[in-house]
Order: C-alpha cells, then structure tokens, then sequence
C-alpha cells in the first residue's frame, strides 16, 4: 500500500511494537522488470515488513535524465505495492534516501547486486543507527535504460 511518510512512521511504530523487524529498499522503478521483482522478493525476506521508497518523477529526472521517468511517480508506486512481499511504498523526493533512513530506522536497508556492503552510498546512516546492509537480488543484468533502448529501436 502506498502512504504518507507520516502514515508510515506511524504504521512502523505500531509494527515494531508487536515486535515486527523492518527492511528498507529503494529506486526509480520505471518500467518494472523481473530484476526489480527479484529485488523487491529478496528484501521482504530479510525482515518482517517491507518498505520500499520509490523515487518521485523530479528525482527520478535528476538522476537518469529529461526523458525519464517513464511512468509517473503514482503508478510506479502502485506497481511496486502490487509486488508480493512488500508492505507499504512511500514516494520520496530528496536527492538520496538517507534522510528516510533517519527517519524510519529500519533493521537491514537491502541494496542490489551491483553494490556490495562497502559501496552503499548509505552505509555510513545505517551504521549510525545499528542497523544492517543486505546485498539482495539477481545479478544486475537487467535495466530499465536497456528495455527502454530496446523499445526505441522497435
């Protein structure tokens, strides 16, 4: 389901006090592809709840380009709540997610397979507050650039 940063920190809380664990993953998603699902199903294993920040279409064009995102903030989001394994979505605008990790304080904050623990630029956040890096998917041979060339050239 998709909420409100504050819905969410409300709903974690009362998680957390029925002892549930909480896992954070993050990204862009445009174009949902098998890679993102393998992603989205690995982190939802590595603690109870699943929470997934979704780039918003400012963000999303910051990072990747005029051209991009594809699909609008709202339906990425819809996608990736429809994803089995994850709990809540939220959309999120800053440059980097470190401010949401702050904020929500998850157990493992799950990165995919072209980081290893030492290259998560959020290492340093998470260490902060105790919680965990996991390194989580398939091997990174999947792209949302890729599909999005293979379309153009029909």
């Amino acid at each position: 389901m998709t909420v409100t940063e504050s819905a969410l920190v409300a709903r974690l809380a009362d998680d957390r006090r029925i002892g549930k664990t909480i896992a954070f993953a993050n990204g862009a998603f445009d174009l949902l592809h098998v890679g993102h699902v393998r992603y989205l199903q690995a982190a939802s294993r590595e603690a109870d709840r699943l929470v997934v920040a979704v780039n918003s279409d400012d963000s999303v064009r910051g990072l990747k380009g005029p051209d991009r995102p594809a699909m609008g903030e709202a339906a990425r989001a819809e996608i990736v709540a429809a994803v089995r394994g994850v709990d809540y979505v939220v959309i999120f605008g800053d440059p980097t997610v470190e401010r949401l990790l702050r904020l929500l304080r998850p157990e493992v904050h799950c990165k995919g397979t072209d980081y290893t623990a030492e290259t998560v630029p959020e290492r340093a956040v998470v260490a902060e507050y105790g919680g965990r890096i996991a390194i989580v998917g398939d091997p990174k041979d999947h792209s949302t650039r890729d599909l999005i060339a293979r379309i153009r050239r029909g």
